[in-house]
């Protein structure tokens, strides 16, 4: 029954995506226009699969992420930029019966394959929804846990996003970012910019970690007593990184 939903959902994202007509005047989507722009690259989008689960699996990646973001059974979690579903399937595994895990993805290839696998290796409590990039389009007071796993760094629209995101965390809900410390154009995101765009948008960093297991570093964080206007964002510039 999930996996039938979870498809029928799908099939409707993508026909009301095909129906939207691009503003040929800007490469800006135009429920984004009210956020500011990132002062800073964005990197093109990187292949769906990181590297082979077996080797992330020998590093002890999933597992060390998960312990660091406290996840347990019956919490319900959103996987941002899922790809191929390595972490989704860990987190259903991880949050068991009880729980659930929204894989979303803008790419609307990977998400029939991602469904495939889902049918495959018949993941009940997983459903798919396609996102976009100023926004993840997920339902409002839900997650636990949002996970953004090395792909932040490809939010092209990243103060509209996080405003979208906000409303969808559960009360003490918690964002997790896990990125490289390296320049935005080159797939990663220094710590100190990134902390430096969610706290604009209102969110507050909780704490960071670095690990030998993770191909590069952990943040967490939560939302902070208010949610500023989109008018009112300041975007960050590069000496933020530092």
């Amino acid at each position: 029954m999930m996996r039938a939903l979870s498809h029928l959902a799908l099939g409707s994202a993508l026909a009301l995506a095909a129906c939207s007509a691009p503003d040929e005047s800007s490469d800006r989507p135009d429920t984004a226009r009210d956020f500011p722009e990132p002062h800073r690259p964005v990197s093109e989008l990187g292949a769906s699969q990181f590297s082979t689960e077996d080797k992330r699996d020998s590093q002890g990646e999933a597992q060390k992420v998960m312990d660091l973001a406290s996840i347990e059974p019956g919490m319900t979690i959103a996987d941002i930029g899922a790809g191929e579903g390595y972490y989704t399937v860990r987190l259903a595994e991880r949050v068991g019966n009880r729980g659930r895990v929204l894989a979303q993805d803008i790419d609307r290839g990977v998400l029939e394959r991602l469904g495939r696998r889902v049918d495959r290796e018949r993941l009940d409590n997983v459903s798919i929804a396609l996102g976009a990039e100023d926004d993840p389009h997920l339902p409002l007071e839900s997650f636990d846990r949002v996970f953004m796993v090395h792909m932040y760094h490809e939010v092209g629209e990243p103060y509209a996003f996080l405003w979208r995101l906000w409303p969808s965390l559960k009360e003490g809900g918690k964002v997790i970012v896990v990125d490289m410390d390296r320049p935005t154009d080159r797939h990663g995101i220094p710590p100190g910019l990134l902390a430096c765009e969610f706290e604009r948008v209102g969110y507050r960093l909780e704490k960071t970690e670095q690990a030998p297991e993770l191909s590069g570093y952990f943040a967490q964080f939560s939302r902070g007593a208010i949610r500023p206007d989109p008018e009112d964002i300041e975007p960050c510039t590069a000496d933020a990184a530092d």
